[in-house]
């Protein structure tokens, strides 16, 4: 069943500005939600974030085949199309401000934040550069899905804010990405399952600059849908309104496809190999992944064979045989074949699904695609990596000590010597 989506946005110029250089766009007919940001002297920055919804909305408008494709069919191939569609349309409108700025003098130099959320049916893929935001609202706790690209949060990543405390306040309005001011950018995508009961809220930093996480389930609660955006332009009035405000707020809502995401993220952040990452890494992961069925005594690995997967159990339960030796008995949340997102190795031990299973799978060919576009992830996950790797070692050392002990211990036993009788006697 395709789940319901109802939008609402509002943008307002605050209590200090002059001009409003932020622009929106809520469109539910080729599902296209986009705040921007613009910034440059002489209403540049009115221009830029106008120029770049416009570039993205004409660009997914002349390209629904492939958001249609990703509804239909969520598969790897049809995800990593639709997020290379919100990329092009964001390049898109990087290379058309660039050109326009760099062909006007009054314009050089103008350049605007960008971030998205792109609807294909079930699923939506988020782009973003700079300083806007996504959040989710799911299941009661608050997800920011996007990261500044400000030299502050640069500076949070690199450790160099825990070393010079004087550096606390320096660089969270400095922008290291924004669209325009070259002609090409890097963006960030994210594809996300949607999840009946959803809450979305894109912003500018007008809003979120005054906002705390912990305050938005409150302010989803206090009001209906239509009073929501105003909402929350007032209250960054009320404490101070320096910038322009922007809000747009989505719910998902109909239906029940997607009830166990947020099991899924649980079970693979309970994992020691994931335990570092937060909700939007983990989420970033599930999106490489495949969810698969075994059905009842279905062989799932065969020891011996090659393997590069991964697989987190949601339902279900196997039984990991090495030899003729059961060594484990697995149910929801259980995992196996980690080693195999390292290296092609053969499989250790046969593994059989005891009953009707359902496994998130992950493989190491996406896995280390997702690890070079997210460095953050990366560290995080190679930092496991080695602490798994230690502990393994830990455990072999101490059981080969062990056996050295057993083995010292029965040589040091006397030897048994038994009575000769010659042959005949």
């Amino acid at each position: 069943m395709t789940l319901q989506l109802t939008s609402r946005g509002i943008s307002d110029v605050g209590r200090k500005r002059k001009n409003n250089e932020d622009s929106f766009l809520v469109e539910d007919a080729t599902g296209v939600y986009v705040v921007a940001d613009g910034m440059g002297g002489h209403q540049a920055g009115e221009i830029a974030s106008g120029r770049a919804v416009q570039a993205v909305r004409d660009c997914i408008g002349q390209s629904q085949l492939v958001l249609r494709r990703l509804a239909s069919d969520p598969s790897q191939g049809n995800r990593t199309l639709a997020q290379h569609l919100v990329q092009s349309a964001i390049q898109a409108a990087c290379a058309d401000i660039y050109a326009m700025a760099s062909s006007q003098e009054n314009l050089r130099g103008m350049g605007t934040t960008l971030s998205c959320l792109v609807r294909a049916g079930n699923y939506a893929v988020i782009g973003h550069v700079g300083d806007s935001r996504v959040y989710l609202l799911r299941g009661g706790s608050v997800h920011q899905l996007t990261e500044d690209h400000t030299l502050y949060r640069a500076q949070l990543k690199q450790g160099n804010l825990a070393t010079d405390p004087s550096n606390l306040n320096k660089g969270k309005n400095v922008l290291t990405r924004a669209v325009g001011i070259h002609e090409s950018v890097e963006v960030d995508t994210l594809f996300v399952e949607l999840q009946s009961g959803d809450l979305f809220l894109l912003c500018s930093d007008g809003l979120h600059g005054y906002l705390s996480d912990d305050e938005i389930p409150a302010l989803f609660g206090e009001a209906q849908l239509d009073d929501l955006p105003r909402r929350f332009v007032q209250l960054a009035n009320e404490r101070g309104g320096k910038d322009n405000v922007t809000a747009i707020v989505l719910h998902v809502h109909g239906g029940t496809r997607g009830s166990d995401i947020s099991a899924k993220v649980e079970f693979l952040r309970r994992m020691q190999l994931f335990q570092h990452l937060d909700y939007k890494e983990a989420s970033a992961v599930l999106a490489v992944a495949d969810t698969r069925s075994f059905a009842a005594d279905t062989v799932i690995v065969r020891e011996g064979d090659d393997g590069e997967e991964l697989f987190v159990l949601l339902r279900g339960s196997v039984s990991v045989v090495s030899g003729d030796v059961q060594v484990a008995a697995l149910g929801p949340g259980g995992h196996f074949g980690e080693m195999g997102l390292i290296q092609n190795a053969p499989r250790s031990a046969t593994v059989r699904a005891t009953k009707a299973t359902d496994a998130v799978v992950i493989g190491r060919t996406q896995m280390l695609d997702l690890m070079r576009r997210e460095q953050s992830l990366a560290v995080k996950l190679l930092w496991a990596f080695v602490q798994v790797l230690s502990q393994r070692l830990r455990s072999t050392n101490s059981d080969l000590s062990e056996a050295r002990h057993e083995l010292a211990d029965f040589e040091s036993r006397p030897t048994l010597t038994l009575p000769f009788h010659k042959p005949g006697s």
